[in-house]
């Protein structure tokens, strides 16, 4: 019960997440669920050894639902810039149907070391590289280049979808610096994320049975449903009380809470 409970109270903090940073679950979610599966189940379990796999799948999955309410509040509220979100769309998911293959053939450790290594280099990027902690009205708004669009486009679909993230860990900072305010970015991120949820957790679905592991009666491919369905109605309350804050956080710090979310889950994934 105390596992149901707690899976809960961090969908409540997916929801909110997902609303004013576009988080979308991935970065409450895998470590979350990485450090519960391997606490629940011995280390020869498939479900333990699995466990690095199960968390990312389940995180794309739970992302839908979040990505999908999300953006309707973010379009209600006249956040969205329809040249912005596509085609990058369109190549984000391209790029997330390679990253999910990528990850089914990929150890836990490696994507465990992976989403420590990237959130390092991000938030390092964040916090030296001009742009991102800069006022936005500092910054005349800019249309994305055809190779950030295409190039980056595919690079932030593999990327997202191979550790479980959504995408925003690069789509924020990439309209930030194009000189959109914290608030437009994290807004767009959750459009951004929907192609990348929908690619990966169908891949997830598909790949998981070419594996040899029987994980049970609750799971779907490495989707862990139960899982799911308790994280996503959590996460339906966080929207909800998440909702009147959005663009009311001042955009300076906005921004610095982003970068403090990121070095928090960091740390999260780091400490077995």
């Amino acid at each position: 019960m105390f596992f149901y409970l707690l899976l809960a109270l961090f969908g409540c903090m997916t929801g909110i997440t997902a609303v004013l940073f576009g988080f979308g679950g991935g970065f409450v979610v895998v470590p979350l669920l990485y450090r519960m599966l391997t606490a629940s189940h011995g280390i020869d379990d498939p479900i333990s050894q699995s466990a690095m796999h199960i968390a990312v799948a389940t995180s794309t999955c739970v992302m839908i639902v979040n990505a999908l309410i999300a953006t309707r509040k973010h379009h209600h509220a006249g956040n969205l810039i329809r040249h912005y979100l596509w085609p990058l769309g369109g190549f984000i998911g391209l790029g997330a149907i390679v990253g999910a293959s990528a990850a089914m053939w990929a150890s836990g450790e490696l994507i465990r070391f992976s989403f420590i290594a990237y959130l390092g280099v991000t938030i390092l990027d964040c916090l030296f590289r001009r742009g991102f902690l800069t006022p936005s009205d500092a910054v005349i708004p800019r249309r994305l280049g055809g190779a950030e669009v295409s190039g980056g486009g595919v690079g932030i679909g593999a990327i997202a979808t191979f550790l479980g993230v959504g995408g925003s860990v690069m789509t924020v900072p990439l309209l930030r610096r194009s000189g959109l305010s914290m608030s437009q970015a994290t807004s767009m991120a959750n459009p951004l994320s929907l192609p990348v949820a929908l690619a990966g957790t169908l891949t997830y679905m598909v790949m998981a049975r070419f594996t040899e592991f029987d994980l049970g009666p609750w799971f779907v491919g490495y989707v862990d449903v139960l899982a799911f369905t308790v994280l996503t109605v959590g996460s339906l309350v966080g929207i909800r009380l998440a909702t009147p804050w959005i663009g009311r956080i001042p955009d300076r710090v906005h921004a610095r809470v982003y970068i403090g979310l990121l070095l928090l889950v960091m740390f999260g994934i780091w400490v077995k």
